[in-house]
């Protein structure tokens, strides 16, 4: 029997809705109005690791760049200005195809570490921080379910578990080293993990991209969807956050495993 306010119990199952809901995947199949396959087939040979090499280079980049607009002061979040800011730079990527990538990969990372950062700060957490930027690092991994994925491996706790050590060797790190040391080892190996399921998530918006009939304006809205869904991840990862530093870690896993969704 859990103590928690029903108002909290309410908010952590919303949590839960945000966190397990359908895969970014499925929501882009939905949108281009077919299966990723086909896009994928299109994806040249080579680009999958183009992908890889740049989500892993942007993640490495977005956390610090993104904390530094952000100032410390509470107050709620801004998603629509995010999603305006998405939109806009997904239209200007498709514009360009797979050309444009380069450019894009970079900015939209940042521009979805700094909406995620400026979810924690809604929930009270400080952005310059680094805790609450290592929680946001891990967005990109809470992110990355697949309709593939094992839902026992994949759910949200089990990949917060998967991660566990990562971020603690990485915490330990910055406490001890500071943000300064952002290539250590330590913080490398974490980046490392996250990246592996981040890229799977831009190669299905390069892919998105790709069906045929779609055209470059169709970078816009999926890049609306693909701000979308981190926005709703981290949404629901720092609700967690906040409700287990009001009635402890374990007391509110076993709630949300409880938990209705709604």
């Amino acid at each position: 029997m859990t103590n928690m306010e029903i108002a909290d119990l309410r908010a952590l199952s919303d949590a839960r809705t945000l966190l397990e809901r359908p895969s970014l995947a499925a929501r882009l199949s939905g949108f281009v109005g077919s299966p990723l396959e086909k896009g994928m087939a299109r994806l040249p040979a080579g680009w999958r690791t183009r992908i890889a090499t740049a989500a892993h280079d942007a993640l490495g980049h977005a956390m610090d760049a993104a904390a530094k607009t952000l100032d410390a002061s509470p107050r709620a979040a801004s998603p629509r200005l995010h999603k305006a800011l998405g939109t806009l730079s997904g239209g200007v990527g498709g514009a360009f195809g797979l050309a444009g990538l380069g450019v894009e990969i970079p900015l939209s990372t940042v521009l979805i570490m700094r909406t995620i950062l400026d979810t924690a700060r809604g929930e009270g957490e400080v952005p310059a921080d680094p805790a609450t930027r290592l929680a946001a690092l891990e967005v990109f991994a809470l992110g990355g379910r697949s309709d593939a994925d094992d839902a026992a491996e994949s759910g949200y706790y089990a990949m917060r578990a998967a991660l566990a050590g990562a971020v603690s060797e990485a915490a330990r790190h910055l406490a001890q080293k500071g943000l300064a040391q952002e290539g250590a080892p330590a913080l490398l190996r974490l980046i490392s993990m996250v990246a592996a399921r981040y890229k799977v998530q831009l190669t299905q918006k390069a892919a998105g991209m790709l069906v045929p009939g779609i055209g470059a304006a169709a970078g816009a809205s999926i890049n609306l969807i693909f701000m979308d869904h981190f926005q709703s991840v981290s949404r629901g990862h720092f609700t967690v956050r906040r409700l287990e530093r009001r009635y402890g870690a374990d007391a509110v896993r076993d709630a949300y495993l409880e938990a209705v969704p709604r």
